[in-house]
């Protein structure tokens, strides 16, 4: 019984209904202007959702009396991109001011049939249905007196609930939004994912290290080994900050929108911070780069920083050749330096690993390891 009660005592049911009424304004303003066409207000809100902007109206209205404090109520708050958005936000006001009848009319009669019945079971004439005039006056009508008022009950909440789902289905984000949704969900994995790598490689790394050479140092008592051990942990350590400074950029970044991410028309900038380390770069860029589609353009720059990253890491300044190929619908990135005195195994390194999800992620490939007296990376990744 209490599980049945239990809408009685929710927010959202009060919002849901007052969502309902709102359009019956319209209806009642109407009624004022002609009565005998009662209908016509459905007939004049169907032009307005044309306009682009009352779709983000009717979804900011949605959001906020039929799903209030959902994170992710599955209603879109922008306005219609498409002509197909346009044409739903037409259907969706129909609905709604259907519903908003429907709604009113159980409002104001069921109400009233209660208390006709009171009245009827005392013997007193009904005031507002006169369809128990044909009735003889009973006692028993009291009995039936609260049944108007559970229908009432599972009226409201039923038309909220399916006012509800109707938003959610009219008002619901387009194939583009939702596209634009996963590839912004995706693109902040991709750089949690990072993040975890470089935080796991470099910060554990450093403190690995710092952690071995105290104790070294205390269990030698040595002054000479424990000044060398002091200058490996201090030297460790700043590479730490720099690697964790360039991880908090990566952070900071993550807040901007996809939009604003970096992209391959960018990679200048990652050629020049690769000169000022020292390295010496030779680079070439074939192609229309700046008509590669925005995901596999961001990919691509990130595939080629951490390529860079690599580098520099591994190799030091070393002269590096930079190919970025933008033909027959693929986009081909090609990094090569000479190999450091200790080559880096091709199976491990999360940075390598990164490279190889960031590429089959867009279904694509990318291949890193010695060649010809190189470390080369090579990723291929489709426009398509």
């Amino acid at each position: 019984m209490v599980r049945i009660l239990r809408p009685l005592l929710r927010g959202t049911t009060y919002t849901r209904l007052l969502h309902l009424w709102v359009p019956m304004l319209i209806v009642s303003v109407w009624l004022f202007i002609d009565p005998r066409t009662p209908w016509m207000p459905a007939l004049l809100i169907a032009p307005a959702g044309l306009v682009a902007g009352v779709r983000m109206g009717e979804g900011v209205q949605a959001r906020l009396l039929l799903t209030p404090g959902e994170k992710e109520p599955g209603i879109s708050a922008v306005p219609a991109a498409s002509w197909r958005d346009r044409w739903r936000t037409v259907l969706w006001l129909e609905v709604r001011m259907v519903l908003g009848v429907a709604a009113v009319f159980a409002c104001v009669w069921l109400p009233t049939l209660t208390f006709d019945l009171t009245k009827y079971a005392w013997g007193q004439p009904p005031s507002g249905l006169p369809l128990l005039d044909r009735l003889p006056p009973h006692p028993a009508y009291a009995l039936l007196a609260p049944l108007p008022l559970l229908v009432l009950y599972g009226a409201v909440v039923g038309l909220g609930a399916l006012v509800t789902a109707c938003a959610r289905q009219l008002l619901g984000p387009s194939a583009a939004e939702r596209l634009a949704a996963l590839e912004e969900r995706t693109e902040l994995l991709l750089e949690r994912t990072r993040i975890a790598r470089e935080l796991h490689d470099s910060i554990g790394h450093a403190l690995t290290v710092a952690v071995v050479q105290a104790g070294a140092a205390r269990a030698a008592g040595d002054a000479e080994f424990t000044g060398r051990a002091l200058t490996a942990i201090e030297e460790t350590g700043r590479t730490a900050l720099e690697d964790l400074e360039r991880v908090l950029g990566v952070l900071r970044e993550a807040e901007r929108p996809v939009s604003g991410r970096p992209t391959l028309t960018d990679a200048g900038r990652l050629l020049e911070s690769a000169r000022a380390s020292g390295a010496e770069v030779d680079s070439e860029v074939t192609g229309p780069v700046e008509a590669v589609p925005g995901p596999v353009s961001r990919e691509g720059y990130r595939i080629l920083q951490e390529a860079l990253t690599n580098v520099l890491r591994h190799a030091g300044p070393v002269p590096v050749r930079v190919r970025v190929t933008v033909a027959e619908r693929r986009l081909t990135l090609e990094i090569r330096n000479p190999l450091p005195a200790a080559q880096v195994d091709s199976r491990g390194g999360s940075g390598l690993r990164g490279i190889r999800e960031r590429a089959a992620l867009l279904g694509g490939s990318a291949l890193t390891g010695p060649d010809g007296g190189e470390w080369r990376v090579r990723a291929e990744l489709p426009l398509g």
